[in-house]
């Protein structure tokens, strides 16, 4: 099965959820603390936007035993991210030292979550739970500290919460709302492409949901921000949950008013018109042009499939 095949259209990386997310037992530090003791309990290691995974052969592993993530340096403090057929299931950190002294092992090794993924190293089944681990590690990474007194804060309930001993205040996971959106007019549809993109990519154009606006007034500003394109009919499709570092996807479907871009030169590097037959020879890589669409791995990728195919 190769990496295209693990990612059908409208099931992208991350939306497969396999955990009981338990959260009556966040609040039992006791239970917590003795399912962490279970031979059966099992963890994913974060390190930045990389994974610990175990070698077994020519075969790599991503949940590890909660002693081979402590003897490879994770940090101790876990964060309980649910139950899987009655297993408990943590997610820990790993420390850019403990990371360094892992580089020359055959028998672990920190690798790149999403180029693991994008090549189907990684059965597609596991990556929401890894997903949750990778966005709660890096909250705790980045707010250890009360954004109220400045005091540092303790993680409460299973890692869902911090509290600062101090204030009393309360602080959670922050998710951040971005549209993504396949605007179409007629038989073409309008894709651009970042600076960073692999030459040749393009993709559907995407932008966080500002304070105080619906879904729909955000794909309707990002567009005409970023292509000077008018739209209307917003259409939701579906969720991505997205943790670079914790986002939440929102794919979506419009209609241009109009056909003249012009490109925010700041945001991209490029947008353009592309027929239907177009994007289907860039979603298989057999472009004339070398043009590509996005990954399967990527919400993107189902949004345009979705239009390819769709005839109406």
């Amino acid at each position: 099965m190769s990496a295209f095949d693990s990612f059908p259209l409208g099931q992208p990386a991350f939306v497969t959820n396999v955990l009981d997310r338990a959260a009556h037992l966040r609040r039992d530090d006791e239970k917590l603390f003795a399912m962490e003791q279970k031979p059966s309990s099992r963890a994913y290691v974060i390190y930045r936007d990389s994974l610990l995974v175990k070698r077994d052969g020519d075969k790599t592993r991503a949940l590890l035993g909660i002693d081979e993530a402590l003897k490879s340096g994770a940090n101790p403090g876990t964060i309980f991210l649910g139950l899987r057929d009655g297993a408990a299931i943590f997610g820990m950190g790993l420390a850019q030292a403990a990371a360094e002294k892992l580089i020359g092992r055959e028998d672990f090794t920190v690798t790149e979550l999403r180029g693991m993924a994008m090549q189907g190293a990684i059965p597609p089944e596991e990556l929401s739970a890894i997903a949750m681990a990778k966005s709660m590690v890096s909250w705790h990474q980045r707010h250890g500290y009360c954004a109220n007194c400045g005091t540092r804060s303790a993680m409460k309930e299973g890692g869902w919460k911090r509290e600062c001993p101090a204030c009393k205040a309360e602080h959670f996971p922050r998710t951040d709302p971005v549209v993504i959106m396949l605007v179409a007019s007629g038989e073409k549809c309008l894709l651009g492409r970042q600076k960073q993109f692999p030459p040749g990519m393009y993709s559907c154009l995407a932008g966080f949901v500002e304070a105080a606006e619906t879904i729909e007034d955000a794909v309707r500003r990002e567009i005409l921000e970023e292509s000077g394109i008018r739209c209307t009919d917003v259409q939701y499709y579906m969720t991505q949950p997205w943790p670079y570092p914790s986002s939440l996807m929102i794919g979506c479907s419009a209609r241009a008013l109009n056909e003249d871009v012009v490109v925010d030169r700041s945001e991209l590097e490029d947008a353009r018109w592309f027929t239907r037959e177009e994007a289907a020879l860039m979603l298989t890589r057999t472009h004339p042009d070398g043009l590509a669409g996005p990954h399967p791995f990527a919400i993107a990728h189902h949004l345009l499939g979705r239009w390819v195919h769709n005839k109406s």
